[in-house]
């Protein structure tokens, strides 16, 4: 059984609200060997998959971390909505393709949460590190194809020295501190609510976040 399984399956309970208890007893199982699965200490057996399919209403291949739809089905880049206002095909490859939508439908949805708070400062900085991102991805692209760098008014030296990852940390801080010192009310955020309200666009954010997370358990290694 792979990791995915224990973290979704604990996410599944902590989404539902309820104590290990409680969900032990609606599957069948102990507390404590509930906690081993959620902690990946031990490995369940194919009927405790499926029940644990049917109490949290979710596809085997969803539980085992095989696919990022509850019902699982596999997502197609034609398949995802497309938050952007143009909507119109990229040029080139369906992974271009895929990427924009995966990528503009979660920023839609970052920028639209932040919005319901009205928290300036937390969205100015989001925008700053975003920016920031972007413009090392195109400045790179635009040096790439033989383009003249004096269209940036950052120079080449201090672009190769990463000042631009510099701006990004700090805007990263700022935002975190943005964050921390608000005092007002948050929209929900659990997956539940965000594929509710977001429908396909949340997909889309599951699979960045996926995709993140696969890149990063292989460095932890």
């Amino acid at each position: 059984m792979n990791a995915d399984f224990s973290r979704v399956l604990s996410l599944l309970r902590q989404e539902k609200g309820i104590s290990q208890r409680r969900a032990a007893a609606a599957l069948g199982i102990s507390q404590a060997l509930l906690s081993h699965y959620e902690n990946g200490i031990r490995e369940p057996g194919l009927n405790f998959v499926a029940r644990a399919c049917d109490y949290y209403h979710v596809s085997a291949d969803y539980l085992l971390g095989r696919s990022l739809s509850r019902d699982g089905a596999v997502i197609e880049a034609e398949e995802l909505e497309d938050a952007s206002e143009g909507r119109e095909d990229l040029k080139g490859s369906v992974m271009a393709k895929l990427q924009k939508k995966l990528l503009v439908n979660t920023v839609t949805v970052l920028f639209d949460l932040l919005g319901r708070t009205n928290n300036k400062e937390a969205v100015a900085q989001s925008g700053a590190y975003l920016s920031g991102a972007l413009y090392q991805m195109f400045r790179l692209l635009y040096r790439a194809a033989g383009g003249n760098e004096g269209y940036f008014s950052t120079g080449s030296g201090s672009f190769n020295m990463d000042i631009v990852s510099a701006d990004m940390t700090l805007a990263r801080v700022k935002y975190a501190k943005a964050l921390e010192e608000y005092r007002g009310e948050y929209p929900p955020v659990d997956s539940q609510s965000l594929a509710e309200e977001y429908q396909g666009l949340s997909q889309s954010m599951a699979q960045v976040f996926h995709s993140t997370d696969e890149r990063v358990k292989k460095l932890e290694e």
